[in-house]
């Protein structure tokens, strides 16, 4: 099977990362962004993001180092080129966990080489209590995050596939599913694209 490039995007707090996580390392890349915001509680850096300077981040910018970028609410978050190296070196598919305007950018550079994934909440309720439960917004910057999260769902028709994470294993079933759909198309499926170059 080739490497394939999997782009996951949602609003904030809908689960991407959880969902993410669950995948086995030994198939996939989890591409690291880079951000210039401060670390949560047990966050590691060069794990679950790269943790820059505001300069260090404007430089990379400037040299063309960044797949995207965007800033939201003054900080700055990135997907840098050279993750799409770490990942097909290592013979494993890519997966990119990505904020939604971040993920539109990305599909004129990709094309139909990647698969777009977009996870959404049940409701707007359930997405602000999951919110409040992660203890780390203040009520306003709550209430910004759900405001957001009501114009990035508009893109959702934009995805190749939507996952309403309700409940995360039955998430998870649907991601493996698609996953799994994907590998077998048979223009991305190299032993049936083989069998193919045989009888032709």
């Amino acid at each position: 099977m080739e490497n394939l490039i999997f782009i996951i995007s949602g609003p904030s707090g809908v689960g991407k990362s959880s969902l993410v996580k669950k995948l086995p390392l030994r198939d996939f890349y989890f591409s690291v962004s880079h951000t210039t915001r401060t670390p949560r509680p047990g966050e590691v850096n060069g794990k679950d993001y790269y943790f820059v300077e505001e300069k260090a981040f404007l430089k990379m910018i400037e040299k063309g180092e960044f797949l995207e970028w965007v800033r939201v609410y003054q900080t700055y978050y990135g997907t840098a080129k050279s993750e799409i190296e770490k990942a097909f070196s290592q013979k494993k598919h890519l997966i990119l966990d990505i904020e939604v305007i971040g993920a539109t950018r990305l599909r004129s550079y990709f094309g139909k080489e990647a698969i777009f994934i977009f996870v959404v909440p049940p409701s707007l309720e359930e997405l602000k209590r999951r919110l409040k439960i992660r203890g780390t917004e203040t009520e306003e910057r709550i209430e910004e995050r759900l405001n957001r999260a009501k114009e990035e769902l508009r893109f959702a028709s934009w995805f190749d596939y939507v996952i309403i994470n309700e409940d995360l294993e039955k998430a998870y079933q649907s991601l493996q599913a698609i996953i799994e759909a994907e590998l077998n198309r048979p223009f991305r499926n190299s032993l049936f694209k083989k069998l193919l170059s045989q009888i032709i």
